[in-house]
């Protein structure tokens, strides 16, 4: 059963080595890595470690014509397979157990692999982009930003990827452009951008046009308003957001059309207390949705969760920000091993722990980490 659910999961994955018949099958490689990974390693060393401490139970599923691979083989394999192959399967497994509901909010946002540069080869660190199901609490996919390029050409991309029928996409200032906003329409969804300075003329007006607004009677430049305060960890934050939606205002703001479906803007004044120190940023928004306050004001908090929910649970837990793996497409892959981890044990829902204790607990209780690999399929 274990077995079968990860070959089909893997199953588009080709061997890269050009050996006719390798000591180790690529099918094993790929299995142990991933319950390894799954279990709290971190690194090639310690997934051959797991490996050998769970050579018994691995051998009820898997073959080990030659026992357990070394780290070397574990790095040499995982630097030279096509991370396009691994995202297939990556893709495939997620459409295949989630759904996208009408109005879920999927949050992209990008994050920097910190130690996996290379500086004598020349090799910069490791850039990914990630899409984020907010009701689904999983990853949806995963992109590199290339060497040489930047956000702005990888999230089309990645949003040709995924299926966005009915969601709200959330982007931070680097995606607010004319042509992912069309994208984004084009695939059946709406957005929420964030505006900053890199739209300068547009930014300016719409700051003006906020401040106009709350300067003046209501009457005059008519917004709706929503507020929200939320308390805990020491932490207490205030949120108001106001939205206008004013067809003339819009037009005056997108005569050429180039916003495709722009219906409203948004400005959300955030402050946050810790103690006696207090801080305040305001924001400001592009939408196709109707200006309704209180809805824009929750879509835009749950931009967050990215990186609440996977960014830092992938660099507290998993340790990403201090992985030093870097050779050839190693740093990729291994992202990929870690997102699948991260994506399997969220759906367990039959412990209540945080995801380190659960790779905890994977490691210690062979049932358990069965019943987390069950949802591969």
């Amino acid at each position: 059963m274990i077995r079968t659910t990860i070959s089909d999961s893997f199953a588009q994955v080709k061997d890269p080595r050009k050996q006719h018949a390798p000591p180790h099958l690529l099918i094993d490689i790929i299995s142990i890595a991933l319950c390894a990974v799954i279990c709290g390693a971190n690194d090639w060393v310690a997934v051959e470690k797991f490996g050998q401490a769970k050579e018994g139970w691995f051998r009820q599923f898997l073959r080990l014509p030659h026992g357990i691979p070394s780290h070397d083989t574990f790095g040499t394999v995982f630097a030279a397979i096509e991370p396009s192959e691994f995202e297939q399967g990556f893709l495939q497994w997620t459409h295949r157990v989630s759904q996208i509901n009408e109005g879920e909010i999927v949050p992209i946002d990008g994050k920097s692999l910190r130690r996996s540069h290379d500086r004598p080869a020349g090799q910069a660190a490791l850039h990914l982009i990630s899409a984020w199901a907010s009701q689904n609490q999983l990853i949806l996919g995963q992109l590199k930003v290339d060497d040489k390029s930047n956000e702005i050409t990888a999230i089309p991309k990645l949003l040709a990827l995924l299926d966005l029928s009915g969601a709200i996409v959330t982007i931070d200032a680097m995606g607010c452009q004319t042509e992912i906003a069309q994208q984004i329409v084009a695939q059946e969804a709406d957005y929420v951008l964030a505006l900053k300075d890199n739209q300068g003329k547009l930014f300016r007006e719409v700051r003006r046009l906020f401040d106009d607004a709350l300067t003046e009677p209501s009457s005059l430049i008519p917004y709706e308003q929503a507020h929200t305060v939320e308390k805990n960890h020491g932490r207490l934050e205030s949120r108001r957001c106001l939205t206008i939606n004013e067809a003339a205002y819009i037009a005056y703001l997108n005569p050429q059309g180039n916003w495709t479906n722009l219906q409203s803007i948004a400005m959300v004044e955030a402050q946050r207390r810790i103690g006696q120190k207090v801080t305040t940023e305001t924001r400001y928004y592009l939408s196709s949705l109707p200006g309704q306050a209180a809805h824009l004001n929750q879509v835009i908090r749950t931009h967050w969760q990215i990186e609440n929910k996977v960014h830092w649970v992938l660099d507290v837990s998993f340790r990403e920000d201090d992985s030093r793996i870097r050779k050839g497409h190693g740093p990729q892959n291994f992202a990929f091993l870690r997102r699948m981890a991260l994506n399997l044990l969220k759906r367990d829902t039959s412990e209540s722990c945080g995801i380190q204790n659960k790779r905890l607990k994977a490691g210690w209780d062979d049932a358990y980490l069965s019943k987390i690999l069950a949802n591969l399929s």
